[in-house]
């Protein structure tokens, strides 16, 4: 079988078995258009949202953005009932990630509706179920690579568990010092929690500039200190590179489907899998 292409698949013959398909998956044309015109409305539902921020525009706007929104809110609740109507095992997808991200995207609207409660402006969490074009889109290659990452990060942990704590070590020395040193000068330094805030916003290199050293000793530890964070933060990057360059991390060459397992809901399987990967049940 030729790799660079997902073997065909039987055509479902129940009903709930085809609507699983097209909603779920979207290696067939039905179900990549689902899900691209389904992109499409939260993408337009999340700028409505956006908009309806802006006080002028809502003042002149304000009636039709709730229309908008309403017409969105319902549209996306249809769709999170027909996933659950779908799912061979409703209560696993509605505890999966995107079950619950689907949930919070309607739940602010109608909570609205039986509360006086302000919380419209909580729908913007529909911008997490764009996280959908990676699956709907996949490629493959972004599932495979998104896979390597994955691997390489979870390879690395106990390194950056080291350099986490190192970190903080150092986080806690520095703040420790500069409260000793900037205590007394009224510069900020109220305490250490508030000057380990500072050595991490200073070690990071953001430098809001709330507060700031203004004895010599403290600006000499300051520059130590943003010396320090430069070569800090490269560090987490080449301990993950390393992994991905290791021999063990080899990509895979199998192409992989969006197809999701009606048991556990997992995804990322390859063309030619009969059972998931994950639960052994049938696909």
């Amino acid at each position: 079988m030729n790799e660079s292409q997902p073997a065909p698949r039987p055509k479902p013959a129940h009903w709930r078995d085809r609507w699983y398909e097209i909603i779920f998956e979207a290696d067939t044309p039905a179900g990549k258009l689902f899900d691209v015109l389904l992109l499409i409305a939260i993408l337009l539902s999340v700028l409505i949202i956006m908009l309806e921020s802006v006080k002028s525009l809502d003042q002149e706007y304000g009636q039709q953005f709730g229309y908008a929104e309403w017409f969105f809110t319902i549209l996306f609740t249809v769709e999170y009932v027909a996933r659950i109507s779908c799912a061979r095992r409703p209560l696993q997808y509605v505890f999966s990630f995107y079950g619950v991200v689907d949930l919070l995207s309607i739940l602010p609207t109608w909570l609205m509706f039986f509360a006086p409660v302000e919380m419209q402006s909580l729908g913007v969490i529909r911008a997490l179920r764009l996280l959908r074009a990676f699956r709907i889109f996949k490629l493959a290659h972004m599932l495979s690579e998104a896979s390597e990452l994955r691997r390489a990060v979870w390879a690395s942990r106990s390194k950056i568990t080291v350099f986490l704590a190192t970190v903080l070590i150092t986080v806690v020395i520095e703040g420790t010092a500069l409260y000793l040193i900037e205590g007394d000068q009224g510069s900020g330094f109220t305490s250490i929690p508030q000057s380990m805030y500072w050595a991490i916003v200073t070690m990071t290199t953001v430098g809001y500039g709330d507060i700031a050293p203004v004895t010599p000793l403290g600006k000499f530890l300051a520059a130590v200190i943003m010396i320090l964070g430069y070569s800090l933060i490269i560090v987490p990057t080449g301990i993950v590179s390393a992994e991905l360059a290791h021999p063990g991390g080899k990509k895979s060459t199998h192409w992989v489907t969006t197809q999701v397992c009606p048991e556990c809901m997992k995804e990322g399987h390859d063309a030619d899998a009969i059972f998931c990967k994950y639960c052994g049940s049938q696909l």
